[in-house]
């Protein structure tokens, strides 16, 4: 019988063991799931029973509700796009730009980004303002002025840019046009043009020097 009373106390005793191991473990557990940190150039969106909060965390450590809480780290560092937009000229020319954009995420308005936009805001934002800016823009330009007035143009897309991003907390940085591409007609066209156009300058310049020899030759004749 004393045997039996000691096996018994033996496992309650291991049993009372195990319940306070398991409570430790359980206590570390929501202690060390209480913390986390959020990197250089990263903000922390808080979800509460994955509902977006108000709050944005910032950089360095931060404190949640074990099963209440949950983060979610968002990048807002510099990062960069190149797009290939197609738009008619005020000429009704075809123009096909490559177009390099440097951008971040607004730090202060992600929670909001998170909410309306999500994971694919390159596909669903990004190229699609830059399109709709390229063909807003260049159809207020001829294809030549295009060509003539490029820096121009480049201004009046990253402004029509910069606004249509804003509205969805996304900062342009950088707007850089790589390059032109129009139609063989029209680049055919404008060869035809540039080289008519010397022809001309070299016709001018001829008739110019056979002037200045005749007058020459002239004023040599009343000399002699």
């Amino acid at each position: 019988m004393d045997e039996m009373h000691t096996r018994v106390g033996e496992i309650r005793n291991i049993g009372k063991l195990i319940s306070r191991v398991a409570i430790v473990l359980v206590a570390l557990i929501i202690i060390f799931s209480s913390f986390g940190t959020i990197g250089a150039g990263e903000r922390g969106i808080l979800l509460q029973f994955g509902a977006v909060q108000d709050k944005v965390l910032g950089e360095g450590l931060y404190f949640k509700i074990p099963f209440i809480h949950s983060v979610i780290k968002i990048d807002v560092k510099i990062q960069k796009d190149e797009v290939v937009a197609s738009a008619a000229s005020k000429d009704l020319q075809i123009v096909t730009s490559k177009i390099a954009l440097n951008y971040h995420l607004d730090p202060d308005a992600v929670n909001k980004f998170w909410q309306e936009v999500g994971k694919t805001y390159n596909i669903r934002i990004i190229a699609p303002s830059i399109q709709e800016a390229v063909k807003a823009e260049s159809a207020k330009f001829t294809a030549e002025e295009l060509i003539i007035r490029r820096e121009e143009v480049k201004e009046q897309i990253k402004a029509n840019l910069t606004i249509r991003l804003l509205e969805r907390s996304i900062v342009v940085d950088e707007f850089n046009i790589i390059e032109f591409e129009f139609s063989r007609a029209f680049n055919e066209a404008i060869e035809a043009k540039v080289t008519a156009e010397q022809l001309k300058l070299k016709a001018d310049r001829d008739l110019e020097r056979i002037v200045i020899e005749a007058e020459q030759k002239i004023a040599d004749a009343r000399g002699k």
